[in-house]
């Protein structure tokens, strides 16, 4: 539960600092600062579970400069251009799962020393980056296109992040336990 409030947490307050847009309207310095503070949240539930937290966070804001420098895009603060719900899902899934294999693969370079079983930790951050961006994908196009609200994409944006949250914090537990 920790993991879950301090990761969707870490992103509500990002809100304030990072502006949500289109993939080319969030450049490499937003993008990072907005990994940052959700990573900052993550290390000071996972202090008392990994002997150098720091790591995290450092992995984090590595991973999420190289993921927007190589065009992947700041995903969980940009929303799709496209208007097919379809296209949307499929996107999501891909780059989900994409941008949560990178960031996992950052993360297992943190936690491996710690537990056996890191190398889950890549499979949990892709397939839960792939389910929460999809699904978040889909929840902000029909809230966008029922209010006529760019903030309908931020509510999608925020499903997407609360389920990564559940799904990674539960695999946390169960692989930094």
């Amino acid at each position: 539960m920790q993991w879950t409030i301090a990761t969707f947490g870490g992103f509500i307050l990002s809100l304030l600092l990072v502006e949500v847009g289109e993939k080319p309207d969030i450049g490499v310095v937003q993008g990072a600062f907005g990994g940052l503070v959700v990573a900052f949240a993550q290390a000071f539930v996972l202090r008392e579970r990994i002997q150098n937290p720091w790591l995290w966070v450092f992995s984090s804001f590595t991973a999420s400069v190289l993921m927007i420098t190589v065009g992947i895009g700041a995903v969980g603060w940009i929303v799709f251009t496209t208007q097919v719900l379809a296209l949307r899902v499929i996107y999501g899934a891909i780059l989900g799962a994409i941008a949560g294999f990178g960031m996992g693969l950052a993360h297992w370079l943190a936690i491996r020393e710690h537990t056996p079983l890191a190398w889950q930790w890549i499979l949990v951050s892709s397939v839960s980056w792939a389910l929460g961006v999809a699904i978040g994908s889909a929840v902000g196009f029909f809230l966008h296109q029922f209010t006529q609200l760019f903030l309908g994409e931020v509510m999608g944006l925020a499903v997407t992040w609360l389920v990564v949250s559940i799904l990674t914090g539960v695999n946390a537990y169960r692989i930094l336990k």
